[in-house]
């Protein structure tokens, strides 16, 4: 009984000097009342949006001799966005992409240099990736089709990205104060038709990497700051 009571009174000691956790930041105010619902862009300030280099990816995949889809992402993205909630139809993307940010799954010594080299990226002659939007068209709610002229490896061509509003918030006080949004996209393109054919299986096989390219964008832009109430 004693022994009890003396692990009973221990507990408690160690409750009562436990340090006070750390209140949590406020809840944010998301665009959409309801998680079911779907994400409205209206309720987003109009202005400049750049993105969140901690929350944004983009990993793209390769068909690999037919039996995996490899898949390696840029770490360096730099995207700007001039956005009216208003006019969405308007707005206006630019994307400026490292390829010397490469980022490889265990890849075997000396692999990402030569995927830097001539055969491929050809990065010292070509030191960015480059993406200006020239039309925009909604296509839903929350969705958009957002063309522009992609620069890969010193060649321009037309890409259309499918791209999702996740929704946002005009910024929180003390913890926050920038608005923030967040969207996916998704792309394809051929390889080829930027100049980068080294590795593309002959006709009827499989044997080498694809041409048809993937990829995929999540990213999390923050914005203007919050006014003051």
């Amino acid at each position: 009984m004693m022994k009890r009571l003396l692990m009973t009174c221990a507990a408690l000691t160690l409750c009562a000097c436990s340090p006070t956790p750390k209140a949590t930041p406020p809840a944010a105010e998301p665009v959409s009342a309801s998680a079911s619902a779907v994400p409205s862009i209206e309720g987003i300030p109009a202005g400049d949006y750049k993105t969140d280099p901690t929350h944004t990816a983009l990993t793209f995949t390769v068909n690999h001799l037919g039996y995996s889809h490899y898949t390696a992402q840029f770490n360096t993205i730099d995207a700007r966005l001039k956005l009216d909630p208003a006019h969405p139809e308007q707005a206006s993307l630019t994307v400026e992409i490292d390829p010397l940010s490469l980022d490889l799954p265990a890849p075997p010594k000396g692999f990402h240099d030569e995927l830097m080299g001539k055969a491929w990226f050809d990065a010292k002659a070509f030191p960015k990736i480059t993406f200006i939007s020239n039309k925009i068209e909604t296509t839903g709610a929350n969705t958009a089709k957002v063309t522009g002229n992609l620069t890969l490896h010193g060649v321009t061509k037309p890409v259309t990205l499918d791209v999702t509003f996740n929704g946002g918030y005009a910024g929180m006080a003390g913890y926050d104060p920038n608005a923030r949004i967040g969207f996916s996209a998704t792309g394809s393109l051929k390889r080829s038709d930027f100049g980068i054919a080294y590795g593309i299986p002959a006709p009827g096989t499989t044997m080498g990497v694809s041409d048809a390219v993937d990829f995929r964008i999540e990213t999390e832009m923050s914005g203007p700051a919050l006014k003051a109430s």
